[in-house]
C-alpha cells in the first residue's frame, strides 16, 4: 500500500477511533504451519488485519510476511516463540506493501534471509523510505512506528524458488503481475496448502491501486489449477478455491462497472455508492471502494 490513504485515513479515524480489539493469535493450520487468519481488527496499528504465518522444518523456520511495523513484528516474533524456539532462517515477503513487509527489521536481527520477487524489492527501494516517513497518512502514529526501519530483501527471484527446511519443502511462485508486479505465493505441496498474500482478499474489499487486473485474474486461474485444499489469504479467514473464484469475479465486476460508472460521472461519492450496491457484500474495508475508484478510474481532482 505505497500510495497515500487520504480518504482511507479519514474513514479509519471514524471506524476505529477509540475502539479496542483483542490481539490475534497464531492458529495451527496444519502440522508445523501456523498463521494469523480472520483477524477482526483492521485498524492501521494492527496491520490492516494482514495475515502472516510460519512454516517449521527440522532445521528452522520460514516466516511468511512480517506485518506493518517493528512493534507488530515484535508481537509476531513473541507469538512464534510460543510455538517454536527453532532458528528463523527465512522471511518471504509475498509483496512489499507496508502492512506485509515493514516488520522485516525485527527478523533481520534474528539472522533471517529475507526473500521477495525482484520487482517488489525494486518497489520497496523506490517507495519504502517515503512511505515510512509519511506513515501518519496511513493512520499510524510515531509511537506505533517507533523502531521501524526499511529492510530490503537480500535474495530475489523470478519465476520459482524452492526452499528445503528439513522435512518441509516450500515453493515460492510468481505467476504474473497481480496485486503488485512481484506478488508471490508460498506453496506447501505436501500439505496442499497455500499462503496467497494479497492475491486473495476474503471478506475484504481489496486494495487495487497497484494491481494489474488481467495478470491478477490469470494468476487466480493458475491458482485454481493447483492441487490446493486450504489457502491463507492476505486478509481474511482461512479460505478455499471457492474464495479464489469469488475474488476473480469481484475483480472483473469491479473493473467493468467502475469504468462504466466513471464514464458517466466523476463524483467519487456517487460512483462509490452505486458501485457498493453492485459489488458482492464484504464485511471489511468498505472505504476501499472509493479509494480504488480515485486511484484508478476517476480523474484527479
Amino acid at each position: 500500500m505505497k500510495r497515500i490513504f487520504v480518504l482511507g485515513l479519514c474513514l479509519l479515524t471514524v471506524v476505529f477511533g477509540g475502539a479496542t480489539f483483542a490481539q490475534a493469535e497464531l492458529t495451527k493450520i496444519a502440522d508445523n504451519v501456523y498463521s494469523y487468519v480472520g483477524v477482526k481488527d483492521a485498524s492501521p496499528a494492527s496491520s490492516f488485519a494482514a495475515n502472516a504465518g510460519i512454516v517449521i522444518g527440522r532445521d528452522g523456520v520460514l516466516v511468511v510476511d512480517t506485518l506493518i511495523s517493528a512493534k507488530e513484528g515484535e508481537r509476531f516474533l513473541a507469538d512464534i516463540r510460543k510455538v517454536t524456539d527453532k532458528p528463523i532462517q527465512y522471511v518471504v515477503n509475498t509483496h512489499t506493501h507496508l502492512d506485509h513487509a515493514f516488520g522485516n527489521c525485527v527478523f533481520e536481527k534474528q539472522g533471517a534471509t529475507i526473500i521477495s520477487h525482484e520487482a517488489d524489492r525494486r518497489s520497496l527501494e523506490k517507495n519504502g523510505a517515503a512511505t515510512l516517513k509519511n506513515a501518519g497518512n496511513f493512520g499510524l502514529t510515531p509511537e506505533q512506528m517507533a523502531g521501524t526501519e526499511i529492510v530490503y530483501p537480500t535474495v530475489t527471484f523470478d519465476g520459482r524458488l524452492t526452499i528445503d527446511l528439513g522435512g518441509e519443502t516450500v515453493e515460492l511462485i510468481h505467476f504474473a503481475p497481480s496485486h503488485t508486479e512481484g506478488s508471490v505465493v508460498v506453496y506447501l505441496p505436501a500439505k496442499k496448502l497455500l499462503f496467497a498474500g494479497d492475491i486473495l482478499f476474503t471478506d475484504f474489499h481489496p486494495y487495487l491501486a497497484d494491481g494489474d487486473i488481467p495478470g491478477w485474474t490469470k494468476t487466480l486461474d493458475d491458482l485454481l489449477a493447483m492441487d490446493l485444499e486450504r489457502i491463507v489469504p492476505g486478509h481474511g479467514p482461512l479460505s478455499t478455491k471457492k474464495d479464489l473464484r469469488e475474488m476473480k469475479e469481484y475483480l472483473l465486476l469491479f473493473d467493468a462497472k467502475a469504468r462504466e460508472l466513471a464514464a458517466k460521472s466523476q463524483d467519487a461519492d456517487k460512483v462509490a455508492a452505486e458501485l457498493k450496491n453492485i459489488l458482492p457484500k464484504r464485511s471489511q474495508a468498505d472505504w476501499m471502494i472509493a479509494f480504488n475508484l480515485k486511484s484508478r478510474y476517476l480523474k484527479k481532482q
